[in-house]
């Protein structure tokens, strides 16, 4: 797997080559995404400018676009429709997640319910999942209605079962792959699978898309959960420690807490139990982490879905979307933004 440092080093362009394969129809996805928020209530304009304005990877908008290309996909904007769909339901999500977590930051900037109210924001996040609804009737496949109204459900169900498990130390590495299954890796897993649809090829290939995804979207999450933890890499869309600041229960503090001392085991029970923990309780629990090694113990369980995400690729013949869509298992992993 190499050193942390290795991964810090590591230099990975699969991003940007994904996006510049897609570019033309990326443009005309953000377009589409602008057209659809466009409302008479001055207050939900102004939430959606800002939120627009905040940008994002539009990664899952990016799956979307780069599966339906490798599929064969070339004539027609339902690609470009349903790729704003899927980002729609993930711009919701954030917006939700922000008000259940007390989020104040997001991609370096105030999050909305910060600068407005979290009541302001929860409607908003609605608006967007009925404006996304209102484009997978407009697309008129039963499959796709299918996917995408089933996706957010259980990204939903996600969202409950992290509160129903919220500030478990002891909380199970089984529980929480349930919880980021649902919550990120289910929206991957469409976004994938609906470029399949688009082509109309065979259930065997759809499945191999969707099952890729769906790994991906699970390294993309433990990447993102280490990345917090992980001091040796600075450069990212948020600080350091901020899911340890919101009290988030995370495959890194889920290992550290099968691997501390009793007396080290009390001590992490008692900082999360606390209201508002400090930079003295982070140090403390980063300290830990180093001695045990956890952050290359996360890396590793992630390298396992890098390979199931990569293998289930095979199927399809050697292409430049597909070799794009390979190296993209490895991006986000070794990713610092």
């Amino acid at each position: 797997m190499g050193t942390v440092v290795q991964l810090k080093n590591q230099i990975n362009n699969s991003y940007f080559q994904l996006k510049n394969s897609v570019e033309d129809k990326l443009l005309l996805v953000e377009e589409k995404i602008k057209f659809k928020l466009t409302s008479d209530v001055e207050l939900v304009q102004k939430m959606t400018d800002y939120h627009l304005e905040t940008g994002g990877k539009r990664l899952r908008a990016l799956l979307t676009l780069c599966s339906a290309k490798m599929c064969g996909y070339s004539k027609g904007t339902r690609d470009i429709n349903l790729a704003a769909c899927v980002e729609l339901i993930h711009a919701a999500t954030l917006m939700h997640d922000d008000v259940i977590d007390n989020g104040s930051l997001r991609r370096g900037k105030k999050t909305l319910n910060k600068i407005w109210n979290n009541q302001s924001s929860v409607l908003v996040g609605d608006y967007l999942l009925s404006r996304c609804f209102e484009m997978m009737v407009d697309d008129g496949n039963i499959e796709v209605l299918k996917l995408l109204s089933s996706t957010s459900s259980k990204i939903a169900q996600g969202e409950v079962l992290q509160l129903q498990h919220q500030g478990e130390i002891d909380m199970l590495e089984d529980t929480y792959l349930k919880i980021i299954s649902a919550k990120t890796a289910e929206l991957f897993a469409a976004a994938t699978k609906v470029g399949a649809i688009l082509s109309d090829i065979k259930n065997k290939e759809k499945e191999a898309l969707e099952f890729y995804g769906r790994n991906l979207g699970l390294t993309f999450q433990i990447a993102d959960d280490t990345l917090d933890y992980n001091s040796e890499l600075k450069l990212f869309g948020k600080k350091i420690g901020q899911d340890f600041y919101e009290g988030k229960i995370t495959l890194p503090i889920i290992l550290l807490f099968q691997k501390a001392k009793d007396q080290e085991k009390e001590n992490l029970k008692n900082i999360f139990l606390k209201e508002v923990r400090s930079e003295e309780d982070l140090n403390y629990t980063l300290n830990l982490i180093k001695k045990n090694n956890i952050i290359e113990e996360c890396y590793q369980k992630a390298q396992h879905y890098i390979n199931l995400a990569s293998n289930s690729l095979s199927l399809f013949s050697d292409c430049e979307e597909k070799r794009i869509l390979k190296n993209l298992t490895s991006f986000s992993l070794a990713r610092n933004f």
